[in-house]
C-alpha cells in the first residue's frame, strides 16, 4: 500500500503561518482540503485521496501544526484554532485557488468548522467527520472537564493538557500505546459495555491501562501502524497534544462568535459507536439551528471514531455524492 500511494501522490511544501505546511494532493478539479485529527496525520485520509481524486477533485490532506513534516513551534499558544484556520487559508492561497470545500476528522472537524465559520468566502462547504459542530460558548473548557471524572479518575483531555505528563507515557513506547489507543475507539476492538472506559485515567494511573489487549483493528494493518509509529517516534507527540493544551486560548478568541451558526452547506458523518457522537447527541439535535444548511447527517452503524478508516467505501460515496451537490 504505501508504494503504490508513493508512486500516485504528490508531497508539497507550502509556506504558512505555522511556518512550513507538508501536504499531499492528488487529482484535478474544485478543492477539497482533508483536516485530520489526533493522533494521524495526513496518512488517515489515503483511502479518501484516490476516490475524490477519480471523482473529479482535487483533493489535498495536510499535516496540520505540530505533525508529521509541518512546522511545530513550541509553545503550546502557537497552536490556537485562530492560527490554525489561518493555515488552511494559507493553503488554499499557496495552492492558487479561491475557495475550497473542507472536510475535517476529530480535532480536524473542529478546524474545518471553525475555518468556515471564520473564512465563509473561502471554505463554501464543510464536511465533518465523528465530531458534531457545537459554536462556541458555554463554560471555560479546562473547568468543564475538570468536573467530568469524578473523585476516582481524570478525563483524558485534562490529562492530555498537563505538559509532559502524556509524552511521558507515550513516548517510550510509541508503536504500543497507538495500537491501544486506536484499538480502544474503534468498533470492532473497543472494550465492551461496562468495562473500564479508555476515554478516562485512573488517579495515578495512565491512559494505556484501559487500553484492549487483543488483535489490531480490521482498519489497521501491521504495515499501517508502522507508519503511525515511524512517523511519531519521528516528532514526538508534543505538538499534537499542544492542541488540547490551546483549548482555553480558543474559548477566549471565539468568544465574539459565540453561539454562531455556520451558514453554509454542511454535511456530519459520525459512528454510532463513537463516544463523540454519543457525548454531542445534543450537538447533533441542534443542526437545524447551528448548521442551517445541512445536506445530511449520517450515523454508521457499529462504527468507532476512525470513521474514514474503519468504513472507507461508505465514507467516500457519502463524501462525493455531497460533493456533487454543493459546486459552484
Amino acid at each position: 500500500m504505501r508504494s503504490e500511494l508513493t508512486a500516485v501522490l504528490d508531497h508539497r511544501i507550502v509556506q504558512a503561518p505555522a511556518g512550513r505546511l507538508h501536504l499531499v494532493e492528488q487529482g484535478c478539479g474544485p478543492l477539497v482540503l482533508l483536516v485530520h485529527g489526533f493522533p494521524e496525520f495526513w496518512y488517515s485520509w489515503r483511502r479518501q485521496l484516490p476516490a475524490l481524486a477519480a471523482a473529479g477533485y482535487r483533493a489535498v490532506a495536510i499535516d496540520v501544526r505540530g505533525y508529521g513534516r509541518s512546522s511545530k513551534p513550541e509553545t503550546a499558544d502557537a497552536y490556537r484554532m485562530l492560527d490554525l484556520v489561518e493555515d488552511n487559508v494559507a493553503v488554499v492561497r499557496a495552492l492558487g485557488e479561491e475557495s475550497a470545500v473542507v472536510v475535517g476528522h476529530d480535532w480536524g472537524s473542529n478546524i474545518a468548522a471553525a475555518s468556515a465559520l471564520l473564512h465563509p468566502g473561502v471554505f463554501r462547504a464543510v464536511g465533518l467527520l465523528s465530531v458534531p459542530y457545537a459554536p462556541p460558548g458555554g463554560p471555560r473548557p479546562t473547568d468543564v472537564f475538570g468536573r467530568i471524572g469524578g473523585p476516582e479518575q481524570e478525563f483524558y483531555v485534562s490529562y492530555f493538557q498537563e505538559p509532559g505528563r502524556a509524552e511521558a507515557e507515550i513516548e517510550p513506547d510509541v508503536r504500543g500505546w497507538l495500537a491501544g489507543f486506536y484499538a480502544a475507539l474503534s468498533g470492532d476492538t473497543m472494550p465492551a459495555e461496562g468495562e473500564p472506559d479508555p476515554h478516562f485515567v485512573a488517579h495515578g494511573g495512565q491512559l494505556r491501562d484501559r487500553f484492549p489487549a487483543g488483535p489490531l483493528p480490521a482498519w489497521l494493518s501491521e504495515d499501517d501502524l508502522d507508519v503511525y509509529a515511524g512517523e511519531f517516534e519521528r516528532t514526538g507527540l508534543t505538538g499534537a497534544l499542544n492542541r488540547y493544551r490551546a483549548m482555553d486560548r480558543d474559548w477566549e478568541d471565539l468568544a465574539p462568535h459565540r453561539g454562531a451558526p455556520i451558514e453554509q452547506p454542511a454535511l456530519f458523518i459520525g459512528g454510532a459507536l463513537d463516544a463523540s457522537t454519543t457525548w454531542m447527541a445534543d450537538a447533533i439535535d441542534a443542526y437545524p439551528t447551528t448548521l442551517p444548511a445541512l445536506s445530511a447527517s449520517h450515523l454508521l452503524d457499529g462504527c468507532g471514531h476512525w470513521i474514514q478508516q474503519e468504513r472507507p467505501d461508505e465514507v467516500n460515496s457519502l463524501l462525493t455524492g455531497w460533493l456533487a451537490t454543493v459546486q459552484d
